[in-house]
């Protein structure tokens, strides 16, 4: 994916999925770094039942984050691997 470039509003509320296919909810908003711009991860918003069996890392206000380092591809799904989120 590097090189790859969305506009911030072609992502948000995207429908993130595991690259099996499971619901992970929707892109609420992204986080990165201030200096470098790096990306370092996704925020969910209306998270389905099934990502209380990940370990998801969670803001101050707990809501979840898929870590960047998770994304497959971006495309009308945002498509993440499970693996890299247990």
């Amino acid at each position: 994916m590097p090189g790859d470039k969305n506009p911030f509003s072609s992502i948000v509320a995207k429908m993130i999925v595991t690259k099996e296919g499971k619901r992970l909810g929707f892109v609420r908003d992204v986080t990165f770094e201030t200096k470098s711009g790096e990306l370092i991860s996704i925020v969910v918003k209306d998270a389905t039942p099934y990502t209380k069996h990940l370990n998801l890392e969670r803001t101050s206000s707990n809501e979840l984050l898929v870590p960047y380092s998770a994304i497959i591809a971006i495309g009308d799904f945002v498509i993440v691997s499970e693996e890299d989120l247990v």
